[in-house]
């Protein structure tokens, strides 16, 4: 690289990449060789060829980030020195190298290097090389400059006036590189000091919508970046809203699709039958399995339950980020359009009837502009407003929702799919009827109109009307039930006709109708109408095709829905999960003996484990039969998963366990005693954050097991190990809220079976139990494990006595007790008020009066 000069410049070029991948490991390198390369890699530096110079700064940036500018002084002096050059190429490569060595580890540079900081001369320096002749140099100087501002420099904020005064300077130069690092230096320096913006926030605001309207994307793309940064912090939320008169317009202009995007999305109108390339098809990435958490808990979702299908907008989990909401062009790029409609869905959030009163004018010419570029902006806008702005917003939707439908009939096929993505936006409106005209005027027709464009000669609107439908098929529920066979019918041509980039969203909306209308699936005329195509193609893939993996996820929900009625397709599916998983698990072993073999592909078996769970949920005891012959034999199988290094293997292998407690008991209790020991070390009061999932799981099927072992002693052996795990999850405030929930029912779950090993434990951890789980959703798991509770109480009245007020606080939140359940509250409050005598007035009245009210209103004490 630096000294064979009559070599190929490529050849030496290739030779310095190869010493910076080496470089990362330079500290492990001999002294005298470590020396020789610091010394050879500056001369480099100085080469006349620019891909050797190129390559040497790597092995600079490389270097200096392995041994630290303390063990390398000379580097950053010669490269500081460098930004003083007469050599305009000289000064040029340095720069570019302090800009990649700021990027990387800015942390580093702000230390001191043998009493000095090196940051005290080079931030000045920065700031006044941003005023050189040269733009490069000027845009070197910004970016450079801004990598310090997130990591708090004492050293920048030290000038912060003069680069503030700097970056005023630069706000209209010439160089689009500049303005664009002016803006995101704005960005940067509104989260980490807007102590410093807030006071010439006129004069910002306007060079930002000036800047967001540039003609050069990339800058109009940062500038934007600053509102939607702007937006997203509610103490900024005062500073703001004088500005967003003038701020809502803007955004609007920038939602509509510039010629560049146009370019990109051009294509034929009927594209239906053009097979899909390979860079059409985004990566799916299956996280993990099935997830269990208490229903309509207030607890944070957790990443193995089932991502739901919402809109086209949205291909990954809702909200992931909001270049997947607003992916409505199919691209994977972040872009000003999607900034912009990111930007006004958080605006309405803060600002909802103010925006709308602001924007209704702005949309209203827009709806009915002749240009159908205005137009569908105005629909992408209507979109995004969507949440934040509903109150304002629904006393139109009577005219918007028929306008929505009307649009599905436009000419432009991205018109259609912005209509889909928005109607969808309003789905929960048109499928929340209470009337037969509602029904009627905007249900049915949203519900035909999507229909219809699931099956549209357009792939990209079959993306939006498919991933719409699914929206309202969550929202809308059992109300689907008297349309399923023209749904089903539809559904099944498009799985006919689409391309494999549109049947994985299919394939999603499958299975969110089966979750939506549950049994009403069991209808032998649906499962004749669903099933014939979806095993056709189940028998048309190899074990190992990824193709496989959404249909095997799509299946386990249609299983669970279908019951019964999958009982004809149920064995060979069933015995083919198995082989993936035998199979799997072979592959894993061997991965383990043989580090140097690809990892194996762990959803196959993910999906597999959640199949056979939708089949044991569906077809309940008769699944035994399967279950007795399957080969190899499906128990042990399972017992290798719980113990599987990865965490969504785990997680699904223990609702597997949960589903067969519930299902078919009787060929699992043989097994139980074997799997137990593994089950309790899975339960952890803080897991890391990927094992939260596999805990919930894990102490969730503990409860199901306790409750089919009722009363048998056999149970009773697990039960001190089990306390002695579940207790200090309710004691941590650290556990995640869904572990602490589920610990709290499987807890009162075991209590129900075996309360008196239990019982002695009681005060330890009542108020935490009762904290728990007053605010969950009144179902049977809670009925259950408050009943437990309650024969804990019956077993140890003194062990809630000092947390009665808890206790009260929880019973008096229940809605709709069970008959058993309220026959117990009221034996307790009633059993310690007859103890407590003449002081249970005194008792009470130290509760807050809203309790003292329920309690007497409810319970008579």
């Amino acid at each position: 690289m630096a000294h064979l000069t009559t070599e190929d410049d490529r050849v030496r070029a290739v030779a310095g990449l190869l010493l910076k991948n080496n470089a990362k490991t330079i500290t492990k390198s001999p002294a005298e060789v470590v020396e020789y390369v610091k010394v050879t890699v500056l001369v480099a530096f100085r080469d006349r060829v620019k891909e050797v110079r190129d390559a040497a700064g790597q092995v600079i940036v490389t270097m200096m980030g392995s041994l630290e500018v303390v063990q390398w002084p000379e580097a950053l002096m010669k490269l500081v020195e460098g930004l003083d050059s007469p050599d305009p190429i000289i000064k040029a490569s340095s720069f570019s190298v302090l800009e990649k060595a700021c990027e990387d580890y800015p942390k580093k540079l702000d230390k001191d290097v043998n009493g000095q900081r090196p940051l005290d001369f080079m931030i000045p320096k920065f700031i006044q090389m941003a005023d050189d002749t040269n733009p490069r140099i000027r845009s070197h100087a910004i970016t450079s400059l801004s990598h310090f501002i997130a990591i708090q420099s004492q050293s920048l904020f030290a000038n912060i006036d003069a680069y503030m005064a700097c970056l005023f300077r630069r706000a209209a130069d010439d160089s689009a590189d500049v303005r664009r690092g002016v803006c995101s230096s704005l960005v940067l320096l509104l989260v980490a000091r807007p102590d410093r913006l807030i006071p010439d926030m006129p004069s910002v605001a306007q060079f930002m919508l000036y800047t967001t309207q540039d003609k050069d994307e990339n800058v109009a793309l940062e500038a934007c970046e600053f509102w939607l940064t702007f937006a997203e912090e509610p103490d900024l939320t005062p500073h703001l809203a004088p500005l967003v008169p003038e701020l809502a317009p803007v955004l609007l202009k920038c939602m509509v699709y510039s010629e560049d995007d146009l370019a990109w999305l051009v294509g034929p109108e009927e594209d239906a039958d053009v097979a899909d390339k390979e860079s059409d098809i985004k990566p799916r990435h299956y996280g993990g399995g099935k997830g269990h958490a208490m229903e309509n808990s207030a607890s944070e979702p957790q990443g193995g339950q089932k991502p739901k299908v919402s809109n086209a907008l949205d291909d990954e989990d809702e909200f992931d980020d909001f270049d997947e909401e607003f992916d409505d062009d199919g691209s994977t790029e972040w872009n000003l359009r999607k900034c912009a409609a990111a930007a006004l869905d958080i605006l309405a959030v803060r600002f909802g009837d103010d925006l709308l009163k602001i924007l209704l004018p702005h949309l209203n010419e827009r709806l009915h502009s002749q240009d159908w570029l205005q137009k569908e902006s105005a629909i992408l806008a209507l979109g995004a407003m969507a949440e934040g702005c509903i109150d304002a917003i629904e006393p139109h939707l009577p005219q918007i929702v028929p306008f929505l439908i009307e649009t599905l009939n436009d000419q432009k096929p991205l018109v259609r799919s912005i209509a889909c993505w928005t109607l969808g936006r309003y789905a929960h409106w048109c499928t929340n009827f209470e009337t037969d005209e509602h029904r009627n005027r905007f249900f049915v027709p949203a519900m035909e109109g999507l229909l219809r464009m699931v099956l549209d000669s357009n792939k990209r609107v079959q993306e939006a009307g498919c991933s719409a439908f699914a929206t309202l098929e969550e929202d809308a529920g059992a109300r689907l039930a008297p349309y399923l066979e023209p749904i089903l019918r539809n559904l099944m041509y498009a799985f006919e006709k689409y391309q494999q980039k549109n049947l994985l969203i299919l394939y999603d909306a499958l299975g969110t109708l089966a979750d939506a209308v549950g049994n009403e699936l069991e209808n032998p005329m649906y499962v004749n109408i669903l099933m014939p195509p979806l095993i056709k193609r189940w028998e048309h893939l190899a074990d190992d095709d990824d193709d496989l993996i959404p249909l095997l996820e799509c299946l386990s929900s249609i299983t669970m829905a279908t019951g019964h009625g999958f009982a004809p397709y149920a064995e060979p599916v069933f015995n083919r999960c198995v082989q993936i998983v035998h199979h799997s698990l072979l592959a894993w072993e061997e991965y383990h003996r043989n580090p140097e073999l690809d990892e194996p592909d762990r959803p196959f078996l993910i999906v597999s484990l959640d199949l056979l769970s939708g089949l044991v949920q569906g077809l309940g005891t008769t699944v035994e039969v399967l279950i007795a012959r399957s080969n190899p034999p499906l128990l042990p199988l399972v017992g290798i998963c719980l113990k599987h290094p990865q965490a969504p293997v785990r997680q699904s292998a223990y609702a597997l366990i949960g589903d067969m407690a519930i299902s078919c008991f009787g060929v699992l209790r043989m097994y139980v005693p074997t799997l137990m020991p593994e089950i309790i070390s899975q339960i952890e009061p803080e897991p890391k954050f990927e094992f939260i999932s596999a805990s919930n799981n894990a102490a969730w099927s503990v409860g199901e097991i306790a409750l089919r072992y009722g009363q048998d002693p056999e149970f009773n052996q697990f039960v001190q190990p089990l306390i002695g795990r579940l207790i200090p999850i309710l004691l941590n405030v650290r556990s995640p809220k869904s572990l602490t929930e589920n610990a709290a029912v499987t807890i009162g779950r075991i209590a129900l079976v075996a309360p008196q090993p239990v019982a002695p434990h009681l005060e330890a951890f009542a108020q935490q139990w009762c904290q728990a789980l007053w605010e969950i959703k009144d179902n049977e798991e809670k009925d259950s494990a408050f009943r437990g509770f309650c024969m804990l109480i019956q077993a140890n009245p003194a062990g809630v006595s000092k947390h009665f007020v808890w206790f009260c606080n929880a019973v008096v939140k229940w809605k709709t007790p069970s008959p058993e359940l309220r026959d117990m509250f009221t034996k307790i409050l009633h059993g310690f008020k007859e103890m407590a005598g003449p002081q249970w007035n005194q008792q009470i009245s130290t509760y807050p009066p809203p309790l003292q009210e329920a309690l007497r209103a409810q319970y008579g004490v």
